[in-house]
């Protein structure tokens, strides 16, 4: 395990720093551990030969910590942390939250809402020449225009709201790199305009680009004011940046911001398995600064600390994850060695207790590209490979991560090796029986099982890119069928999502009786949240379909909302008055009382009531 990066002067002054290279200013607190973006891309650029120093969570009011590290002689890099800031601040019923997991002792109040462009105009405040350079999941699902949730309105990109020089998305590793290597020869970040996986902007056309749309080797998308006036204008630039997200295929993208153009350059290309093994292979302290000892440490860093990222990317596909727009379809796997050695190192820590918490990524069960079309020429942009069934061209394999699961078991002094990830039961089920869901069931789970259905009604799942209910009745079979033969009493745990475009009161009761015969018990119940750069929000906004343009039944009122999400956890003591409320909004009453199809029982009001028509039928 390696020392911290500087986080204050005197840590400059014991390495002999004058000066810094680059100062990160993030809203996370700091912890050296990989499944940090932060803290990858500092020790990347370590790597490469720069000095970095961590600027994290800095005061906010006023530009008063934004020189705690001097000025850095190449530029400042601005990230949020490892949630959207937004998102990190509030529950889909826009209130504030009480908790964040990123903040010393789960503190609230460590960050500013919208943390990127407060941080980068607090610069810019203080250091008006210097290079600002934005990056992570606020910066990369915002860099177009797009629609806000909190302010319930299209806001322009993130670049020109936060005054930065530069954005670079996705995975950033090797656009970092060669953005470093730029400003280290001596150009200005606002001039960088050649770098895979960066945005720029331009005042004005030039020559060069107008003559780039001509030929186009540069997309033209409909501009901000466009969309904010017209969501078909919206759902066309979504739709024309959403097919450009593939590093093989994608091309160059502008859309006219409220003053500049801004420009998409094509992204970069993923990492492959040599370079993956080499980022995770840096010198991560793997835990959090000392600093936050005694503030109760960061409770984000629990969960993680003892788990293995073993892959990026996902061709799952689903309408409601960002994950394909951040990044993107391409799979790609961390060798079976650089897992092993990293658990081997894992092990020595005193804090090591034997368990392996997770061994997966955005996916556990894909752990590769999902054909050798992809790795070869791109993903498909008319079709996705597993919606609405596997692709034909589908390689669907578990044998390398039963392989890493494997060895891992058989390292003296860990004791258990979890599979906490998502998988995904419909790539499970497109391949023919294997030993995968056996050693699963036999070695990785602690008795539950979690997976995803999200819902069982057609044109939901249609909107969600999901497969049909059957596909996961057909793997619950599979689960209770080798649970039997293991003589193991194990559950599954299915994720649902309440309210989600197309989801409609009778489709959130269909959903509720489904739940009741099939002796589910939802624990988690996620009401669908709009976040910045997913088909689904697209949906959401504009009440259409990009995809095909048809209408889409959207619940936004805040009461039926509240309605859905209560009905997939009827059982619950408090939900029932939520519930009965829904049931007669419906017409469903026949679902409220003391038989054994009755979601709720009445109230006591409702009780009295009948009591009192009774004795009044009984008088004569």
């Amino acid at each position: 395990m390696g020392d911290f990066l500087p986080v204050s002067k005197k840590d400059m002054r014991q390495r002999k720093f004058d000066r810094l290279d680059f100062v990160l200013v993030t809203g996370d607190a700091y912890v050296d551990h990989h499944s940090f973006g932060a803290a990858i891309i500092a020790r990347v650029l370590e790597q490469a030969g720069y000095k970095v120093g961590i600027l994290a969570q800095p005061y906010f009011a006023d530009a008063r910590d934004m020189d705690k590290l001097g000025e850095p002689r190449l530029g400042f890099l601005v990230t949020a942390g490892n949630m959207d800031s937004m998102v990190a601040h509030y529950t889909v019923n826009k209130k504030r939250r009480s908790k964040d997991a990123y903040s010393p002792g789960g503190h609230m109040g460590r960050r500013p809402d919208r943390a990127v462009t407060v941080y980068s105009r607090l610069i810019r405040t203080r250091f008006p020449k210097a290079n600002i350079i934005l990056g992570g999941i606020e910066a990369s699902l915002r860099r177009f225009a797009h629609y806000d949730y909190w302010s319930d309105a299209v806001r322009p990109s993130v670049l020109e709201e936060s005054q930065a020089d530069l954005l670079v998305y996705g995975m950033a590793e090797k656009s970092m790199v060669e953005v470093a290597n730029a400003l280290n020869l001596g150009f200005m970040a606002r001039d960088i305009s050649w770098i895979k996986g960066t945005c720029y902007l331009r005042k004005a056309l030039s020559l060069s680009l107008e003559e780039s749309l001509q030929r186009k080797e540069i997309l033209l998308s409909p501009s901000y004011d466009e969309i904010r006036r017209d969501k078909i204008k919206f759902n066309e630039a979504f739709l024309l940046q959403y097919h450009e997200q593939d590093a093989r295929l994608g091309s160059a993208v502008m859309q006219k911001q409220k003053q500049y153009y801004l420009i998409q350059n094509p992204p970069a290309l993923p990492l492959d398995t040599k370079e993956l093994d080499q980022v995770y292979a840096l010198p991560f302290a793997r835990d959090f600064h000392p600093s936050y000892e005694g503030q109760g440490g960061i409770p984000a860093l629990l969960e993680v600390q003892f788990s293995m990222t073993a892959s990026r990317g996902c061709f799952g596909s689903c309408s409601f994850c960002a994950i394909t727009f951040h990044q993107g379809r391409t799979v790609t796997a961390r060798s079976k060695q650089s897992l092993v050695a990293e658990a081997k190192r894992m092990v020595q820590d005193p804090a090591f207790k034997g368990y392996i918490h997770d061994v997966g990524g955005p996916t556990a069960n894909f752990f590769g590209p999902a054909c050798s079309k992809q790795e070869q020429v791109g993903s498909c942009q008319d079709k996705q490979c597993l919606y609405p069934k596997p692709c034909k061209n589908l390689h669907v394999s578990h044998e390398a991560y039963l392989a890493v699961l494997r060895s891992l078991r058989e390292i003296e002094g860990v004791r258990k090796v979890f599979v906490r990830s998502g998988i995904r039961y419909d790539y499970v089920m497109a391949e023919r029986e294997s030993s995968f869901m056996t050693e699963l069931l036999q070695y990785h789970i602690s008795g539950r099982l979690k997976v995803a259905p999200e819902h069982i009604i057609p044109h939901v799942l249609e909107a969600m890119q999901k497969p049909p209910k059957e596909v996961y009745e057909r793997f619950a079979r599979r689960f209770e069928r080798i649970n039997k033969e293991l003589g193991l009493k194990q559950y599954l745990v299915p994720y649902l999502i309440s309210s989600h475009p197309g989801s409609r009161l009778e489709d959130a009761i269909a959903l509720a009786e489904y739940i009741r015969d099939h002796h589910i018990r939802p624990e988690q119940v996620q009401d669908f949240y709009p976040v910045p750069g997913t088909l689904s929000t697209a949906m959401y906004y504009t009440e259409r379909n990009p995809l095909d343009g048809k209408p889409i039944y959207v619940a936004k009122n805040a009461q039926e909302k509240r309605w859905q999400r209560s009905l997939l956890q009827y059982t619950i003591k408090e939900n029932q008055s939520s519930v009965r409320k829904a049931l007669v909004q419906a017409g469903r009453e026949d679902l409220i009382g003391r038989g054994k199809r009755c979601l709720v029982p009445e109230s006591r009001i409702d009780n009295q009531k009948m009591k009192d028509k009774r004795r009044m039928k009984k008088t004569p």
